[in-house]
């Protein structure tokens, strides 16, 4: 497989690869390797020749006598890089979701709201080769764009798109989870209900309180249960001996996540 991650003996990057140049200056750069391309960096041209064939953590130099270090990227930084019309999902928000959900592989996994495809990227990494993820997007446009984004790392076969309204129900089948990016995650908690497996997980992220209490509401009345709300906060520090204290800023509030769990409902035609 071509992509962000190949087979385990794949220890030399090959044509297809998506690769991460490193720089002295902990800058970084990301490329898919190509025969006859080449990076053009203001501390030099790369060719990508000179990257094929070698191994992960060489170091390369530019034309200019530059040195970058080969790496495969992390899916932090494939994220860090993608392209988007919106605001994407944060690296610290996504790792949560996928433990919180027990995203492994295997798992059959809704998401609505695709947007430009972050969490999605995520989603179909961690499905593996026997799971799959269903994605709904209302607008077309953000559809094509997240196809793209998952082109790029080589995972579309694991990822079904779907342009759809899913006020109108969802057509996958029963799932192992369910995750919700949009922002009146409220109004389709029975949808939800009804495709999700018995102690099923369900998701969203919100950005206001008000939100928080009417998805709180919803869930409460089609009986869903170990509903948990949380935010994640995230502060880096200066990785140097002689000044060694946290950055002047910090990932801080980008959204309240809530989580719960499906259970069995005998009247959830007509919930009270």
């Amino acid at each position: 497989m071509k992509g962000i991650y190949r087979e385990s003996d794949s220890s030399i990057a090959r044509e297809g690869d998506i690769a991460e140049l490193l720089s002295s200056r902990s800058k970084f750069f990301i490329l898919t390797l190509e025969q006859g391309a080449e990076l053009q960096t203001h501390r030099g041209i790369i060719f990508h020749d000179d990257l094929i064939g070698k191994e992960w953590g060489s170091t390369i130099l530019s034309h200019k006598g530059s040195p970058f270090y080969l790496m495969q990227p992390s899916l932090s930084d494939i994220l860090q890089t993608t392209k988007r019309n919106t605001q994407i999902m944060y690296p610290k928000d996504i790792g949560y979701i996928l433990i919180r959900m027990n995203i492994f592989p295997g798992s059959k996994v809704i998401e609505a709201g695709t947007g430009s495809g972050s969490l999605t990227q995520a989603l179909a990494l961690y499905v593996g080769d026997a799971g799959h993820v269903y994605s709904y997007e209302i607008r077309e446009d953000m559809l094509n764009l997240a196809k793209k984004n998952l082109a790029r790392i080589g995972l579309t076969d694991r990822v079904t798109f779907i342009n759809k309204d899913i006020s109108e129900g969802f057509e996958s089948g029963r799932v192992d989870s369910v995750f919700l990016d949009l922002p009146n995650p409220y109004d389709f908690i029975g949808q939800v209900k009804s495709c999700l497996k018995l102690g099923g997980f369900f998701g969203t992220l919100l950005p206001t309180t008000n939100q928080v209490v009417k998805l709180l509401t919803a869930l409460r009345r089609f009986e869903f249960e170990q509903i948990d709300v949380c935010e994640i906060l995230l502060r880096f520090y200066q990785a140097q001996e002689t000044k060694f204290r946290p950055v002047d800023r910090m990932v801080a509030h980008t959204g309240f996540l809530i989580f719960a769990r499906s259970i069995e409902n005998s009247d959830i035609a007509n919930p009270e």
